[in-house]
């Protein structure tokens, strides 16, 4: 069991480290590539040292081209390969969006299942750090939007390590999705060895009963400053961490919402289209009943990510936007 392992103390990009570091050790097939992150690394060193371990052939560098790295990923999956591919940012995915929606998602159904592609295409997504323009875009509403595909955003370290396992594992795509505010801003116990964890579940990350708070990635520790805040004046709100956006735990969704009474959905991604849209229809169509008040989102604004300055402490949710919708459905 993974509570009966040693621990130990890891940011963010080491777990994701020592995750490609073990399923390169542990099966051939693995390989790792993208922009940089054979000789360097990685721009955020999250394979740093693993050409020098497994050699040039299974981590290597590629040319400035995503639709070429995710189509080549394609082939070498098709080949019997598991290929790792790292976009260096989730922006820079839209010029291989023809690779994702056209070829992608849908090989094991064109091909009425004699070919799927067992492949994990990293990417760092989200703003807090004061990055330039395209480079904290949060695209998982798009790739939620295309069939085949999973859609996987850890937003702890241990969670990282072993979701990120099981999506190497796994027979289909898989986006997997590293909020770039946690790479080293959070740190925690993590097991070590190899183990993975379910893609597709949802958990509950803080028990509470005024209301539920639905995030992911780097919106948990936004909605955790702002559960603290409310605890303090006798408010407990329950955070449900969705982990897995494709396919979604509505399981776990609806029965919080069964708990509370009341939703609150937070994403970053801008407000308009936004996977937090897909949470609040679900519990719509599915829990109305249980609803005391109407769900409220939290998220970005329908502009572009603002680069370089602090603008975007206005733009990304925070604890005390987070507070304001609490208000809103508390007193509805």
């Amino acid at each position: 069991m993974i509570a009966e392992r040693q621990t130990r103390v890891l940011n963010n990009v080491q777990a994701i480290n020592e995750a490609l570091d073990l399923a390169l050790e542990r099966d051939p097939r693995v390989v790792v590539f993208g922009e940089d992150v054979g000789t360097m690394g990685g721009v955020f060193r999250a394979s740093d040292g693993l050409q020098q371990k497994y050699g040039e052939q299974r981590v290597f560098d590629t040319p400035l081209a995503e639709s070429g790295i995710v189509g080549f990923g394609i082939g070498l999956a098709m080949a019997g390969l598991r290929p790792v591919a790292e976009i260096q940012f989730a922006g820079f995915l839209y010029p291989a969006l023809d690779q994702i929606l056209s070829h992608l998602g849908r090989m094991r159904h064109r091909t009425r299942g004699r070919f799927s592609i067992p492949m994990v295409i990293r990417a760092p997504y989200g703003g807090g750090v004061k990055t330039p323009e395209q480079h904290a875009d949060s695209p998982e509403a798009i790739l939620a939007h295309v069939p085949g595909v999973k859609v996987v955003i850890p937003s702890s370290p241990e969670r990282a390590k072993g979701l990120l396992l099981a999506a190497i594992e796994d027979p289909d795509p898989v986006f997997f999705l590293e909020a770039i505010k946690l790479y080293r801003g959070v740190k925690a116990e993590v097991p070590e060895g190899y183990y993975t964890l379910p893609l597709g579940r949802a958990r509950v990350v803080r028990e509470g009963d005024a209301a539920s708070l639905f995030c992911y990635g780097g919106m948990v520790e936004v909605c955790q400053k702002a559960a603290e805040v409310a605890a303090r004046e006798g408010v407990e709100l329950e955070i449900v961490d969705l982990e897995t956006l494709v396919p979604l735990d509505t399981e776990t969704i609806f029965a919080s919402v069964q708990k509370t009474g009341r939703a609150v959905v937070v994403y970053e991604a801008m407000r308009t289209g936004g996977f937090g849209a897909e949470v609040a229809a679900r519990i719509a169509e599915e829990a109305l009943d249980y609803l005391q008040a109407p769900i409220v989102r939290v998220a970005g604004w329908d502009a572009p990510y603002p680069p370089f300055s602090a603008v975007e402490n206005y733009y990304r949710p925070d604890a005390k936007r987070v507070l304001e919708a609490v208000r809103k459905v508390l007193t509805h």
